[in-house]
């Protein structure tokens, strides 16, 4: 097991899956390496229990936003909300925003007004972002290409082409690599993190969603960012230290910790 501090870079700490034994999970992601993570918000109601969380515990790093999975809980005064939030609490990030074109029953419009209105936030507060594409790659991408100014981040969960990735490092974006990347069957995705360049990639979990293969169906635990450390380096034939040191100071260096 390697000896250099993880960063887990996407990590829903908060979520009520963890409320049981949430001690025990950061305990075991400590034993496991796992010294940092950065814990994005889904929603307004979210953002006081999320800044207490990261307050109590070293290494908890908060990011804000508005998801766009959960439309139904924003109100039309969020964005507004957020500007405020965002004046008077620190932040690692902005998010989780984006957009997600997976379900047809998400208005698109009103997840493309509060992405664009997140997009706004992060220049005005100089901070990045913490994107979710989920069946929107392209859209996204085109959203930060015609946005005024520049902008920096990481597209989480990232699954799309070579060319979609090189389109975002252009734009100074990282790509976050979590469980996903452990399946045999994600050739695409297997074949662009051996080949990327380091300094654009994070590792994440994603818990307590997208659990690695090997823990299929069970709920997901930041202690198992070893296990995507492990496969990307064997995937890139790097040693696991390489890229544990490098992925750690990318987020690091992107989240201003």
């Amino acid at each position: 097991m390697t000896q250099v501090p993880l960063f887990d870079s996407h990590v829903h700490l908060d979520a009520s899956e963890f409320d049981p034994d949430r001690a025990q999970v950061l305990a075991s992601a400590r034993s496991h390496g796992v010294q940092e993570m950065l814990v994005p918000a889904i929603a307004a109601s979210g953002w006081e229990p999320l800044r207490a969380l990261c307050a109590a515990h070293a290494g908890l790093h908060p990011a804000y936003g508005l998801h766009p999975l959960f439309l139904a809980q924003h109100r039309d005064t969020d964005l507004d909300a957020l500007k405020h939030w965002l004046g008077s609490h620190t932040a690692s990030a902005l998010g989780e925003c984006g957009l997600d074109f997976s379900d047809a029953s998400l208005d698109r419009e009103r997840q493309l007004y509060l992405l664009r209105g997140q997009l706004r936030l992060a220049r005005e507060f100089d901070l990045p972002l913490v994107l979710h594409a989920r069946g929107a790659f392209e859209q996204v991408i085109l959203e930060l290409e015609t946005f005024a100014a520049p902008l920096r981040g990481v597209v989480h969960s990232f699954s799309g082409s070579m060319e979609q990735a090189r389109r975002l490092w252009r734009l100074g974006f990282h790509l976050g690599i979590g469980g996903p990347v452990t399946y045999s069957r994600a050739r695409r995705l297997r074949g662009l993190v051996a080949s990327m360049p380091i300094e654009f990639l994070l590792l994440e979990t994603d818990a307590p969603d997208q659990p690695d293969a090997a823990h299929r169906g069970q709920r997901n635990e930041p202690c198992r960012l070893i296990e995507i450390l492990r496969c990307v380096a064997l995937l890139r034939g790097e040693t696991e230290a390489v890229v544990a040191r490098t992925t750690t100071a990318n987020a690091r260096g992107l989240f201003g910790c």
